[in-house]
């Protein structure tokens, strides 16, 4: 699986920014989607992660209720709405398969992609 980040930019405080990921491969609908994140000089931070299904989805603690992560199986896409946006979110925000949601709630992921920018500005 091979993945592919878009949507990142420079926005102000109480924007939203969309990010999308595009999967190739077969296998991206039988795999658990999340993001993660790292801001410069951080430890990676895990966001959200979504089951194949859509049936289970989880959130990092510092983002519940602010982000929405979403998939189109059809398209192979991934999705991370990000809204209210605040300048302790900036960071690269990278997309990440794995068989298991609960795997990457933990921290560990089987396929990254190269991450996607996001600043915010006060």
């Amino acid at each position: 699986v091979q993945l592919v980040e878009s949507g990142g930019g420079l926005v102000h405080t109480g924007d939203s920014l969309n990010l999308s990921c595009a999967a190739t491969g077969p296998a991206f609908k039988s795999y658990a989607m999340g993001w993660f994140r790292q801001a410069l000089g951080g430890e990676r931070e895990f966001v959200a992660a979504m089951s194949w299904s859509g049936g289970v989805i989880l959130y990092g603690d510092s983002v519940k209720g602010r982000f929405t992560i979403s998939r189109g199986n059809a398209k192979s896409m991934g999705y991370l709405q990000m809204n209210r946006l605040k300048p302790d979110v900036s960071a690269g925000y990278y997309c990440v398969v794995d068989t298991s949601s609960r795997t990457m709630a933990a921290g560990r992921g089987d396929y990254w992609g190269q991450g996607t920018q996001v600043t915010v500005s006060a």
